[in-house]
């Protein structure tokens, strides 16, 4: 699952890819910024953990949950 966040201030936006599922990472997003919790915590699926400040986030775009296949077919 491939996440973007777009940060105020910030010519760039945070992507991360993460194994979790996209309802699973939508509810973790929107129960840290509706209960005014200052940060948030997401882990890659590498295990990097990435903080951000709630009040920062401008917009969340979370990717397909299933992975896109890669290769030739024939």
């Amino acid at each position: 699952m491939e996440i973007k966040i777009g940060l105020a201030e910030s010519h760039r936006e945070l992507s991360i890819t993460s194994p979790k599922g996209q309802d699973e990472i939508s509810d973790h997003i929107t129960r840290a910024i509706e209960s005014g919790a200052p940060t948030i915590t997401l882990e890659d699926e590498r295990g990097m953990k990435y903080v951000v400040r709630t009040e920062r986030i401008l917009y969340v775009e979370l990717g397909n949950s299933t992975p896109r296949a890669v290769g030739f077919s024939g």
